[in-house]
């Protein structure tokens, strides 16, 4: 199956010139840099180990191929066998790159080429060999390897050294690169899965490839290369903009994994056969397509920016994983519960860290929803604390700040000043901060109470507000810039439900505002969660003049008093609905806590 031999440069060269060397697609790309080059040159000029190649001759040509580092190659000669180089890549383009004169230089124009140094002392460790720019070159030590097996330049570049040392040099490198063997393990075969275990057990042994191109490998035949099938799949979820998802090849490897092994961790692909992961990969696109349909149609997350914990993509890829190319068709029940499980997901950030050990839990449930069996997803506990909104600032790249638009995404937010509907798709796909907005603004907040609130920048005090609608309010207070806003109460009240934002807003009250704000975020969230707010939540918020706000499906204010041992509901002291005219009055200071 595979025998010993070794080729000298030159014969090396001519094979590449030919186009009988040739790089299978599954291999990794050409990573050494100009002074890995050097050092490899500098073994072979003095004598040290740098290991054999390994070749796979075979009379078929392979329908996707890489180049030679920056070299396309010729197309083969028919009446010869080709050759594929599976291990030592590296080293064959570090030679090829470094003495061939037939392609010309690297396309890059900034790949510097190998000198000899001649002024260098020998030594053990220290290299003799240099990469240099052009402009590097001092033309009286440096001699240039490209010239080696290229006769009239190897004459041209040695007339112009005319001392008898530098000349035995010269002489020297000469011979022994020109006798220089490159030892070649090569097997002949046309057996391609054979060809692809080969390449994975070497891979294993010596420089880590990442598992995408260990599967790419193991995967592979002339039907099906990994890498183009991931490539067609990002095409493919471009139109749905979720074609960023390929950027992150763990992803898509995990919901392959959670699939086909009902585990999304990328290691237990590991134990499936390559034939296995080829036969169902169909059934991979079929659930991530559906998973992201899913998610873009029933929650409104645009791309996978707006996913708060992408790793959820792949317990939903499980559900949505159905055969032969066929869309799933989802009962409504099912949606209801899967949704639960998303809001629930979210809001208690089961996934916080990407935590694999959720996932593998959620795989199962959904495999069991999938197969209609009983499963225990809507027993995800929703528990939803205030600090969710106050503790927590707007910050674009956090799962927390998604979490939060993606829920406001749910009420189909408006324009504060026109009260149109917010493009939404436009909006979330591009997903920056110039389309989110303080409700207070912030310069406000400073004007107002001379000072630098802590909870200014809380999610509690933002919402899709575009950049427009920013510009006119600029830092005026809500009671200014509520006459910029439609004047008909239903239009206004449709532009503050659609915020979940409470009319005291325009009591101009930061403190109040915040309490009755986070009081509705926390009744949707928990509506989303498929929950009613409890009766006992027991979280409050201080307010400004020390009473306490006492969130709740009827929330209330409490005056401050002192503690008194728990007694009938009756008789609690002062517990006064929230009432617009118990609010008017000047705004308050400083940071709110929580109790």
């Amino acid at each position: 199956m595979s025998e010993l031999t070794s080729y000298p440069i030159r014969k090396l060269l001519d094979h590449i010139y030919g186009g009988q060397v040739r790089i299978p697609a599954f291999q990794r790309g050409f990573v050494w840099d100009p002074e890995h080059v050097a050092h490899f040159l500098d073994s072979i000029y003095k004598g040290y180990p740098f290991g054999s190649l390994l070749f796979w001759l075979t009379q078929e040509k392979l329908a996707s191929e890489r180049r030679l580092g920056p070299f396309t190659l010729p197309a083969p000669h028919e009446k010869y066998p080709i050759t594929y180089v599976l291990d030592g890549q590296q080293r064959v383009t570090s030679l090829f790159i470094t003495f061939q004169t037939e392609f010309g230089r690297p396309g890059q124009g900034d790949w510097p080429s190998v000198y000899f140094d001649l002024s260098a002392k020998p030594g053990v460790q220290q290299s003799q060999f240099i990469a240099l720019q052009p402009s590097e070159v001092d033309k009286s030590i440096h001699f240039p390897l490209s010239s080696l097996f290229d006769s009239v330049a190897f004459r041209r570049a040695s007339d112009l050294f005319s001392g008898e040392r530098e000349i035995r040099l010269i002489d020297k490198l000469h011979s022994i690169f020109k006798e220089a063997q490159i030892p070649i393990q090569q097997m002949e075969t046309e057996d391609r899965a054979t060809v692809a275990i080969v390449f994975e057990r070497i891979n294993r042994m010596g420089v880590d490839l990442t598992t995408l191109e260990l599967l790419s490998a193991w995967t592979w035949s002339e039907q099906f290369d990994l890498r183009n099938k991931l490539d067609l799949l990002q095409e493919e979820l471009d139109e749905f903009a979720f074609g960023d998802i390929a950027a992150d090849p763990n992803l898509v490897l995990r919901c392959c994994a959670a699939i086909l092994r009902g585990d999304p961790s990328v290691e237990s692909l590991m134990g499936l056969e390559g034939e296995e992961i080829r036969s169902r990969f169909e059934l991979v696109e079929n659930g991530i397509k559906g998973a992201i349909d899913f998610l873009k149609r029933q929650l409104k997350v645009a791309t996978i920016k707006t996913l708060p914990y992408p790793l959820m993509l792949a317990p939903l890829s499980v559900y949505f994983a159905v055969p032969n190319g066929r869309m799933r068709l989802t009962p409504e029940s099912e949606i209801s519960l899967l949704k639960k499980w998303f809001w629930r997901s979210c809001f208690a950030e089961r996934y916080s860290g990407q935590s694999v050990r959720a996932a593998k839990v959620d795989v199962e449930e959904m495999a069991r929803l999938r197969d209609g069996q009983q499963n225990l997803l809507a027993k995800v506990p929703a528990s939803i604390s205030p600090d969710f909104f106050l503790g927590t600032d707007f910050r674009i790249n956090s799962a927390r700040t998604a979490t939060f638009v993606t829920m406001l995404a749910q009420r189909h937010p408006r324009s504060f000043i026109s009260g149109n509907y917010i493009d939404l798709e436009r909006v979330l796909q591009s997903y920056n901060k110039a389309e989110f907005h303080h409700i207070f603004p912030k310069a406000f907040i400073q004007s107002s109470t001379g000072l630098s609130s802590a909870l200014t920048n809380s999610l509690a005090n933002h919402c899709f507000l575009t950049r427009a609608d920013n510009n006119k309010i600029r830092a005026n207070a809500p009671s200014n810039y509520r006459s910029m806003m439609p004047p008909n109460p239903d239009a206004l009240a449709a532009i503050l439900d659609s915020a979940l934002i409470d009319p005291i807003l325009f009591n101009d009250k930061f403190d109040l505002f915040l309490a009755s704000r986070v009081n509705k975020l926390l009744l949707f969230a928990y509506e989303l969660c498929g929950e009613k707010f409890p009766e006992q939540y027991g979280g409050t918020m201080v307010l400004d003049d020390g009473q306490r706000f006492v969130f709740g499906p009827d929330p209330t204010i409490r005056r401050p008093g002192r503690v008194a041992p728990p007694r009938p509901r009756d008789a609690v002291q002062a517990e006064l609905p929230i009432d617009p005219e118990h609010l008017m009055g000047p705004g308050g200071q400083g940071r709110l806590p929580l109790d």
